[in-house]
């Protein structure tokens, strides 16, 4: 079992900047990566990165714009947002999928966090 904790959410106006960080119970190499949900859609995924790093894949709705990383020394895994928009307001998703390390394509989470708000005003 992983416990997957996110931060950092908050309200901002557009054009603004937000870092969401995202702490595991314990140490993983797994890919992880974030989804969102906005009030009233599904959620989707945003960004997904490899075991180590250097492998990452974004939505195109947020490439150019967001960046996620992660320090598996610290168990953390990062989602720096900038030029946010307001279409980018939702409960933002920690996930983690123990199926790959690797990333290819969209990720199959089997963990989630609880989710973190971020509001962006217009």
């Amino acid at each position: 079992q992983v416990q997957l904790v996110e931060s950092g959410g908050g309200l901002v106006q557009t054009g603004g900047s937000l870092r969401l960080s995202c702490v595991a119970s314990r140490r993983t190499f797994s890919a992880m990566g974030w989804f969102r949900q906005a009030p009233g859609k599904e959620r989707e995924f945003v960004a997904a990165i490899n075991w180590s790093g250097g492998n990452t894949l974004y939505a195109d709705s947020v490439k150019g714009r967001f960046t996620i990383s992660r320090d598996n020394a610290k168990k953390m895994v990062y989602l720096q947002m900038n030029s946010l928009k307001p279409e980018d307001t939702a409960v933002y998703y920690c996930a983690l999928d123990t199926s790959r390390n690797v990333v290819t394509g969209e990720i199959t989470p089997d963990y989630w966090g609880q989710g973190t708000q971020v509001t962006v005003s217009s």
